[in-house]
């Protein structure tokens, strides 16, 4: 699968004004404008490059930021620090564990948040038996193993077509390995404890974008489908073929459906 790379808003490319590294938290913006904020969320040992297809087209004309979710082990932090850098107003999007992030935000500021395009969030608390998984993934990380996981979440996240597409999984062991195994830890104690997200999807009242993948292993399509027929404003996007890692998977199509959602 080809890639152009486009230019990222990481701290080795923070220059004002095209990109610049926000001096009071950990979320990294691009591009002053008068478009509405949006701020995307990355998933589970994912960077901002997670949303590198969609940078040149959702960054013209809005400020856009990536969260930084490197830093802390609990949901509760994540979020605080998020919210200390987001503007007072903003449209959020998250995959994965950023999805899951994006829902509570709904349900803690739901006067700040205008739109919410999220995938492959678990609306179900998280159950003893994932949580043993991660128990154990947070002890080979702790013993220099951090890689000993990959295989396993790679045929996770991708459609069964794509295991074998070794450029898409360089990318995305890539992104697991610079995340480094202290963040990786951090993400695994952070989803121990992560709050069930039906609730706050259940009282959502802003324009709420779902793509789903038709291949998806971790949140099965119906479950989805249950959850945006009680929610009003909500619409599903189908994604054909596509995994978890949406953004990676069908960028295109992604790309295409987010700029209308933006301006919902």
């Amino acid at each position: 699968m080809a890639r152009r790379r486009t230019s990222a808003p990481t701290d080795e490319n923070a220059h004002a004004p095209k990109a610049a590294k926000c001096q009071r938290s950990s979320i990294l913006w691009r591009s002053y404008a008068s478009r509405e904020p949006l701020v995307l969320i990355p998933g589970l040992t994912c960077t901002a490059e997670l949303y590198e297809p969609q940078w040149r087209v959702l960054g013209v004309g809005r400020r856009l930021m990536v969260a930084d979710h490197r830093r802390d082990d609990t949901h509760g932090a994540i979020i605080t620090r998020l919210l200390a850098a987001a503007p007072e107003r903003f449209a959020v999007c998250g995959l994965s564990m950023g999805g899951t992030l994006a829902s509570e935000l709904t349900r803690r500021v739901p006067e700040r948040v205008k739109r919410l395009a999220v995938r492959d969030v678990t609306a179900k608390r998280a159950t003893a038996n994932k949580n043993a998984v991660r128990i154990e993934m947070i002890a080979h990380a702790e013993c220099g193993r951090q890689d000993h996981r990959l295989p396993l979440l790679w045929s996770s996240v991708v459609a069964p077509a794509r295991l074998q597409d070794k450029e898409l999984q360089a990318f995305v062991r890539r992104m697991a390995m610079n995340m480094g195994p202290e963040a990786f830890i951090g993400h695994q104690r952070a989803l121990l404890d992560r709050p069930a997200s039906r609730q706050g999807l259940a009282t959502n009242c802003v324009p709420m974008l779902v793509p789903v993948g038709s291949k998806d292993h971790l949140t099965p399509v119906g479950d989805w489908q249950e959850i945006a027929a009680g929610i009003a404003g909500s619409k599903l996007m189908d994604v054909p073929g596509c995994g978890d890692l949406w953004t990676l998977q069908a960028p295109d199509l992604v790309t295409a459906a987010l700029p209308a959602w933006t301006e919902a």
